[in-house]
């Protein structure tokens, strides 16, 4: 088995500062970003399977939306600690020891599922598990993208990540919807646990020349990264935008099965085209978001961006066909990737090598965990006023944010609180 090259810690980017996919040039980023493709393909399938399969176990609009909130509440309250372990640890062998757990967790889940003997506590339970390995490899994985290229490609590398997510979206969706028509949700479970193979494998090949690690207990570790974004103006002000947004966004998220079956009365394709759609608008702003943001600068790309979603959430709430559905949800990704992509590297580049995994730890716990409480909080609104109110409600709650957070947590200007180079 032929070992991939060490990433090399340049300062200069291959192919010219801000070249789009210039992060390709670096071998062992090229290597991860394809596995990670085929894993996030995986997950997608799975997502699309959860989804639909709880709504074919209860009618329960809180436990439908809690499959969403079930993935992402680990990560705000594991996060921090995950941190904490990238920090202290070789971070390519804890992001092993997370894709090994989600592979196990992927297995069982499917063979459950062929069975006939899951329900839907079981299935939260699964997802739940799945959220706990999303949790632990995130700060690991999102710090190792320094390592695996120079200084000056890194945000253009986790735009390029990015559209890896959403790339998997695009396509992830559809094919999960079809393969729920044609067999079942437990096939595309197995799948899932497949997908986790191939990188696991570049992970195994992957010898990174990481600088050595000072081992520090982790509730020190732990306490460290917080004072630290505690301290931190700039830090503190991304963590309330991260907050907001999730909040805000998680209902279209966790209702959009609902809302497909129910109001449009739509099949399993169909939710996947939908899915497909916002992938696609993922994909497409992702490429971008980077020159918009070195022209612009972060608020607008946040604040616009913020307010497309807003508009997209609307649109899909009152939609009467599906077409107007899919269109809305082309807008939705757009706004979502920009928001996240600039919160992301704006996060990234104020944040000391020593504790990034602790910065970007807290930085997923405050996002995440806005996604998890708003996931449940639309569950909850959809139950008592019916969904088509409550997804209204959410769109004028993100656009009144995207109007007045910035009068108090402003992003960061250009220079505010940099460590890296943007």
């Amino acid at each position: 088995m032929t070992e991939l090259p060490s990433s090399p810690l340049t300062t200069s980017s291959p192919t010219g500062r801000g070249a789009p996919f210039a992060p390709f040039a670096y071998p062992a980023f090229r290597a991860i970003w394809i596995a990670n493709l085929a894993s996030n393909l995986g997950s997608m399938i799975q997502s699309v399977g959860a989804a639909w399969l709880m709504t074919e176990l209860t009618s329960s609009h809180q436990l439908i939306a809690l499959v969403q909130a079930s993935v992402t509440t680990p990560i705000m309250l594991l996060g921090v600690i995950a941190g904490a372990i990238a920090d202290n640890y070789d971070r390519r062998l804890v992001m092993l020891a997370a894709q090994a757990g989600m592979l196990l967790v992927s297995a069982l889940l499917a063979t459950l599922t062929l069975a006939g003997t899951i329900g839907p506590l079981s299935l939260l339970a699964f997802t739940l598990l799945m959220g706990c390995g999303t949790a632990l490899n995130g700060p690991a994985w999102q710090a190792s993208v320094r390592l695996q290229v120079g200084p000056a490609d890194l945000p253009q590398a986790i735009s390029l990540n990015t559209i890896s997510f959403n790339l998997a979206r695009s396509v992830g969706p559809a094919l999960g919807g079809l393969l729920i028509s044609l067999a079942s949700p437990g096939i595309g479970f197995a799948l899932n646990s497949l997908s986790f193979v191939a990188l696991i494998v570049v992970l195994l090949r992957w010898r990174p020349e990481a600088p050595p690690r000072e081992r520090r207990p982790i509730l020190a570790s732990i306490a460290q990264g917080l004072r630290f974004c505690a301290g931190s103006s700039p830090l503190r002000r991304i963590l309330v935008r991260g907050f907001a947004f999730g909040f805000c966004a998680a209902g279209y998220q966790a209702m959009l099965p609902v809302l497909v079956k129910g109001k449009l009365h739509g099949t399993e394709i169909d939710y996947g085209l939908v899915l497909g759609a916002f992938g696609i608008g993922s994909i497409l702003t992702a490429l971008w978001v980077a020159p918009l943001r070195r022209r612009f600068g972060s608020e607008p790309v946040v604040r616009v961006a913020s307010l497309a979603f807003a508009a997209a959430i609307l649109a899909v709430a009152h939609a009467p066909t599906l077409t107007s559905t899919i269109a809305g949800a082309l807008i939705a990704g757009g706004g979502w990737v920009a928001v996240l992509t600039t919160l992301n590297v704006a996060m990234q580049l104020r944040s000391p090598e020593a504790i990034l995994g602790r910065c970007l730890s807290i930085y997923q716990a405050a996002t995440f965990g806005g996604m998890a409480l708003g996931a449940y909080a639309m569950g909850l609104a959809s139950d008592i006023f019916t969904l088509v109110p409550a997804m209204t409600g959410a769109a004028v709650l993100m656009a009144g944010s995207a109007v007045i957070l910035p009068l108090f947590a402003a992003m960061p200007g250009r220079a505010e609180g940099r460590i890296g180079d943007e």
